[in-house]
């Protein structure tokens, strides 16, 4: 069974050496699924065993054990090597949408081109020699310039200038997080993905930090700004069911009816642990339309505009049915593929406007969570005398078991026999040292 990356990712974050807890705690795992995990891996990895005096075990892993995992398992290098081959794939994909646009453009603008070219030969041929001498032989076109990049409408700027462009770009840099033309082309037409793609991992690791906070014992109001799917008073004690059977957590009656929560497994540590920084309750990420800057967006939207009327006014110029097929080669082919990208360009401008709505209204509904979190946080801050009641008596349960290198009853880093003469001079030396301050 290939090793969990989560857990493989807390092993590293807590510097080789943990308890069940930690893991539990530190990456929102299962106590089971973290103890389990941590054995294997221990297996498969090298790694020790230590026993303290108390029975709790730590678990000591080499530093490079991420690469004997590696070497122990095909399916590890293979999604190693199918992640930086998907990251290419994936990118490639992303700025083919915007590669796509400016094809179809220039193909459209590019048909529209020889027709108008095709159609003004015709016409000189076709007039007299007197009527040849009048401006334009048969018309004046004016095909627009464009630039095909982030800066599309710079050239209108009557304030242009090499400097004042540069000046622009790096303060637009900032906020674009550096995305180009093509990848901003993919962020207008389907955002950056899910803000909140982690937000059962954030909350079960937030959980495990608040219960590591309170050294193992808490009550429901310190634990209910993480949760959701309640609103009344008398099912908090119900909601705390999820926790209790993640961790192992046990609940205490208080002599005045009162229940608070005690988690043995995470009261146990491989070091002494700092308070950890935990937000007052789980706050769900906004929904973005984009991480491009507005000039990116400007310019994707105009040339998805620029796509749409240029395909209508190549529909026009091809009513009459035999153009196409008198000109023939770009012309036909462009005329086979007029519906497709009609319909492109149609798509590039419908799909972010219903994303853009279909966003307002998610974020409505987060905010709303949100509000509700919080709300429980600030009435957890303003609790009242019951309720610090309840906490003070959580306290009494509150501990830290700290499994230290000199409390150590057995480790599988020696032999056993090498750690029974060990121990027996440190016991030797503790009764010495009990008999001296006897004396």
């Amino acid at each position: 069974m290939t090793p969990n990356p989560a857990l493989i990712k807390s092993v590293e974050q807590l510097n080789y050496r943990v308890t069940v807890g930690d893991v539990a705690a530190q990456a929102g795992l299962e106590i089971n699924q973290a103890q389990q995990g941590l054995l294997a891996l221990a297996s498969e990895a090298g790694g020790h065993l230590q026993v303290a005096e108390s029975g709790d075990i730590a678990y000591l892993f080499p530093k490079n054990f991420r690469s004997i995992l590696r070497n122990k398992y095909l399916r590890l290098r293979l999604k190693e090597w199918w992640d930086k081959i998907w990251a290419v794939l994936f990118y490639l994909m992303r700025i083919s949408f915007g590669i796509i646009l400016i094809v179809s453009i220039v193909l459209i603008f590019a048909a529209i081109a020889i027709i108008i070219i095709t159609i003004s030969a015709s016409d000189s041929d076709n007039n007299s020699g007197g009527s040849r001498n009048r401006s334009g032989g048969g018309g004046i076109f004016f095909f627009p310039r464009f630039w095909i990049g982030p800066d599309i409408f710079w050239f209108f700027d009557p304030n242009y200038s090499p400097r004042s462009r540069q000046r622009s770009q790096n303060r637009r840099s900032s906020n674009e997080n550096e995305l180009n033309f093509l990848e901003a082309v993919f962020s207008f037409l389907f955002g950056d993905g899910n803000p909140n793609a982690d937000l059962e991992a954030r909350r079960w690791q937030q959980i495990g930090a608040v219960i590591r906070n309170h050294r193992g014992a808490v009550v429901a109001e310190q634990i209910i700004p993480y949760l959701d799917n309640f609103d009344n008073r008398s099912d908090n004690e119900d909601a705390l069911l999820p926790v209790l059977t993640r961790f192992n957590g046990y609940p205490e009656v208080s002599p005045e009816g009162e229940i608070i929560y005690y988690f043995p497994e995470l009261q146990v540590t491989a070091k002494n642990q700092s308070f950890l920084a935990v937000s007052e309750y789980l706050q769900e990420h906004l929904w973005r339309f984009s991480r491009a800057g507005s000039g990116q967006l400007i310019s994707a939207a105009a040339l998805g505009a620029v796509n749409i009327i240029g395909a209508l006014v190549l529909n026009s110029l091809l009513q009459d049915g035999q153009i196409a097929a008198q000109i023939g080669g770009l012309v036909a082919f462009v005329d086979s593929i007029y519906w497709l990208l009609l319909g492109y360009g149609t798509a590039f401008l419908t799909i972010p406007l219903l994303r853009y709505f279909w966003i307002q209204w998610k974020n409505s509904r987060l905010q709303t969570r949100n509000q509700k979190r919080e709300t429980r946080a600030l009435a957890l801050n303003s609790g009242d005398r019951h309720l610090q009641q309840k906490i003070n008596y959580a306290r009494q349960f509150a501990t830290e078991k700290v499994i230290g290198e000199e409390n150590l009853t057995y480790s599988t880093e020696t032999d056993l026999l090498d750690q029974e003469i060990e121990r027996s001079a440190q016991i030797d030396a503790e009764w010495e040292r009990r008999l001296d301050s006897g004396a």
